[in-house]
């Protein structure tokens, strides 16, 4: 599981070094598939993205939202190596695509890792919702 966050910077070579935290969770994971999901990037390791893909394979693909999703998910989707330094390159246009310049916030979310823009990620949580709220808000799941 991937938890925490951690600020780095990207290099001038596009270069974003993996927190060692999430490097061991990785171990063996030497390729991450990078989407651009919304203001963030996913990085999912390789099996994680292979689980996804046979989830995905077994919803029929009729409905023009489910193409959509794909045709969306697929054209900004692209592995990413990891160096012998624990590092990852990411493309210009994923940097590009979620608005990510060179600070960013590395978040742990359960099976994936997201890439952030720094002050993106600050408005997001400053806009969120109180600990109550929160609460609540599980409570309702049953949390």
């Amino acid at each position: 599981m991937f938890r925490g966050q951690f600020e780095h910077a990207i290099d001038d070579k596009g270069r974003l070094s993996i927190p060692a935290k999430f490097r061991e969770v990785l171990r063996e994971e030497k390729t991450l598939v990078l989407t651009s999901s919304d203001a963030f990037l996913t990085a999912y390791p390789l099996t994680e993205w292979r689980a996804l893909e046979e989830r995905l394979r077994a919803n029929p693909k009729f409905k023009r939202e489910q193409r959509d999703f794909l045709r969306f998910v697929y054209s900004s989707a692209e592995d990413a190596g990891i160096d012998a330094q624990g590092r990852i390159l990411l493309s210009q246009g994923l940097r590009q695509r979620a608005g990510i310049s060179r600070e960013v916030v590395i978040i742990g979310v359960m099976d994936t890792i997201e890439i952030w823009d720094k002050a993106r990620w600050e408005a997001k949580v400053a806009s969120a919702p109180s600990p109550e709220e929160l609460s609540a808000k599980l409570g309702e799941l049953g949390i």
